[in-house]
């Protein structure tokens, strides 16, 4: 391990996300190991399934797969991963958590998908990850189809 990723690991601790990233595995009931840098929780039992993998500081969460699992659908996934670990790192930590949602909906309305058009999963590789490429649609569209989206909600 290199000092970087020991710095970015440690950083991750002291901004708390790693911390979070451990109870999250801890609730899901997750299968804690190491994979180089970065610490697993696979097969994690969680209520929401949003994601195929997720991190929380410098912890992948695995929900309902196993690493093994996950690396054969997508072989870079953990290389996707260490990514937004370092993106947890240069956001201090826990600010992360907004800023992915909010660069999530953007996508959204962009694209119609949570990814395409999310600075974090482009910089992560969205191939890598396993996401597949929206173009974008004038932003007009997106907020044509959000309103619509909720005049069938209520």
């Amino acid at each position: 391990m290199n000092t970087g990723q020991v710095l970015k690991d440690v950083a991750n601790v002291v901004n708390l996300s790693t911390p979070l990233g451990l109870a999250v595995a801890l609730v899901g009931r997750g299968r804690l190991r190491r994979r180089g840098n970065l610490i697993v929780a696979d097969q994690a039992r969680l209520p929401a399934r949003f994601a195929g993998a997720f991190t929380v500081g410098s912890v992948v969460v695995l929900p309902g797969r196993t690493l093994e699992e996950a690396e054969a659908r997508h072989p870079r996934v953990m290389e996707h991963e260490d990514a937004h670990t370092w993106q947890y790192a240069y956001c201090l930590g826990l600010p992360f958590l907004p800023l992915y949602f909010a660069a999530a909906a953007w996508s959204v309305l962009r694209t119609g998908d949570r990814a395409s058009a999310n600075h974090f999963e482009i910089q992560a590789g969205l191939d890598d990850g396993g996401y597949k490429r929206n173009p974008p649609r004038p932003l007009r569209e997106g907020l044509t189809r959000l309103l619509r989206r909720g005049d069938r909600a209520s």
